[in-house]
């Protein structure tokens, strides 16, 4: 449920791992990502080392020591969103997609801006009421599109494309110049928990490095009597 889905899975067919088994294989190398930082800050932060140290340095050690702080309480971020997502049933309601996505694209704007990537919309005029939990949705949502801003580089073009489907609402973020190899923990751990927020609401998440792209499969609401 939580785990990646990458075009050699697709093309694999692998039947699907447990929950329980992807969550704890994802809570493990979250844990694992955190115990760097902390490990860092135990060694720098230690009496021996500190009490040897002038004011200047001090200085340099705990801007250092802040940064290493802030993945800490990133990577934890993203394992209690795991944790949520797998444990706490999401309630479902008719809601309009477009003011999501325009909240999504409006949180990230100045991100963007400030590494000169563009980042572009395009979505149609009128969209059916989709069945979703609109706060997981848009924590799905904003996860995906800082980790595509975190691993893409200035100059390129990130696209956002809603389309309808015979099922409800299709969207496509993508970056089609942007093939990842490999991604850091906190990009891993960003992108399982968007996939833990989309399924957990029965909806569709396929995620590929190669081109980046992330398609979000949602449900239409059913029709009103």
């Amino acid at each position: 449920m939580i785990k990646l889905t990458s075009e050699r899975d697709l093309q694999e067919s692998s039947p699907p791992k447990p929950v329980l088994e992807v969550l704890c294989s994802n809570l493990s190398h979250g844990m694992h990502a955190a115990a760097q930082p902390l490990t860092i800050l135990l060694a720098s932060l230690s009496r021996a080392h500190t009490d040897s140290m002038g004011i200047d340095e001090l200085r340099e050690l705990t801007a250092s020591s802040s940064e290493e702080v802030q993945r800490v309480c990133t990577l934890f971020s993203y394992l209690q969103d795991l944790i949520v997502a797998e444990s706490i049933r999401p309630k479902l309601s008719a809601t309009a997609i477009l003011p999501l996505l325009a909240s999504a694209v409006q949180g990230v704007q100045r991100l963007f801006y400030e590494q000169q990537i563009i980042l572009s919309s395009t979505l149609p005029e009128i969209c059916p009421l989709v069945l979703v939990n609109g706060p997981r949705t848009l924590r799905a949502l904003s996860s995906v599109f800082r980790t595509v801003h975190a691993l893409s580089n200035t100059g390129d073009h990130v696209e956002m494309i809603a389309s309808t489907s015979a099922p409800g609402m299709q969207i496509l973020i993508r970056n089609v110049n942007l093939s990842v190899a490999s991604t850091s923990p906190e990009a891993r751990l960003s992108m399982a928990a968007a996939e833990a927020n989309i399924r957990s609401q029965q909806a569709g998440f396929v995620y590929s490095q190669q081109p980046f792209h992330v398609l979000i499969d949602l449900p239409q609401a059913p029709p009103l009597y």
